[in-house]
């Protein structure tokens, strides 16, 4: 398998509408409040706003993820040890990828993404910047059951989930992902994921409506990427981003919200929304150490190692399959 053709998972109607993606679209909506799944965000330009968006001076994540990568390689490798088949949930970044496969000497590279044209980009520049390395993307939803490639069935696997994007869930949905990625991984399986922390309010705020309003974009692209593949006619104008501290819950929470009342359709189907009533697209919860742990293990990972930036603003932890066991 090349890295251009790699394997499609996406369910598509005949008129090549992912029907997932209808789904969580239509009853988002027609709830009391309006929410859309984040992983809904990806299409190729919202991918590639995204990017932009690590790159703006306010959001410190990418940084913060980027500087333990670089200075824990030799720890990585120690922990992990070569030929692993590293299996990214996303498509890799142009930074922070490199930096893991150069550190650990990984046998293969199998990067998941539901977004197929951005997943083949990556891949291909990845294969490009190891050239001995196997790639074999796999076009899916990793939210759900994914079978992986033949080629890497027999090598022992590193699930790598960078970007603290475990925050985007809230709790429920976060440990189903976390025991969907150790049923994909399988046993012995290792997992290096990223995780944001807990940090002053105005940071916080600040990382989410950069002065550029590229996440602002972000987040008006979903608006663009439902009328043009559902058949919408949504007035994208009536709309803007807003990012929201919710300290109970320890998250960042982004929102539409509709500047005047406005009707629409999407599929054929009427939906209203009213003047100041707000479409909740994202969360992005924040975690201490003991929280971590603990999802960590609800989702059936056994915490190992744990590393923060200088400045103590993001954590990457590198976590076990839990060994299945008939008492505590």
């Amino acid at each position: 398998m090349t890295e251009a053709e790699g394997i499609r998972l996406v369910d598509l109607d005949e008129d090549g509408v992912d029907r997932a993606f209808r789904a969580d679209v239509i009853a988002g909506l027609s709830e009391e409040q309006k929410a859309i799944p984040a992983r809904w965000f990806y299409d190729e330009r919202g991918s590639q706003l995204f990017e932009d968006i690590t790159q703006v001076e306010e959001y410190y994540p990418t940084r913060a993820e980027t500087e333990i990568l670089r200075e824990q390689g030799q720890d990585f490798a120690k922990l992990i040890g070569p030929s692993r088949a590293v299996v990214e949930f996303g498509s890799g970044s142009s930074v922070k990828t490199p930096l893991l496969l150069s550190a650990i000497e990984p046998g293969a590279y199998v990067p998941l993404d539901i977004s197929g044209e951005f997943l083949r980009a990556a891949a291909a520049d990845l294969a490009q910047k190891f050239p001995e390395l196997p790639v074999h993307p796999v076009e899916a939803d990793f939210t759900k059951p994914v079978q992986l490639p033949n080629q890497v069935a027999d090598m022992p696997k590193l699930g790598f989930f960078p970007g603290s994007t475990i925050g985007n869930m809230v709790p429920r949905t976060a440990v189903d992902l976390l025991r969907n990625m150790r049923e994909i991984l399988g046993d012995g399986a290792s997992l290096l994921i990223g995780m944001d922390l807990i940090k002053g309010r105005k940071m916080l705020e600040a990382a989410y409506d950069d002065a550029e309003g590229v996440t602002a974009a972000f987040n008006l692209n979903l608006l663009t990427r439902i009328n043009r593949e559902l058949g919408a006619n949504i007035p994208e104008d009536a709309f803007r981003h807003e990012a929201r501290w919710n300290d109970m819950f320890a998250r960042i929470e982004m929102h539409l919200v509709a500047e005047r009342d406005v009707n629409f359709t999407i599929s054929g189907r009427d939906f209203s929304i009213r003047d100041g009533e707000s479409i909740h697209t994202e969360n992005s919860h924040k975690f201490g150490k003991r929280s971590a742990n603990t999802l960590l293990l609800a989702g059936h990972w056994t915490p190992l190692e744990r590393w923060t930036d200088s400045q103590e603003r993001f954590s990457i932890l590198l976590a076990e399959a839990t060994v299945a066991r008939s008492a505590p």
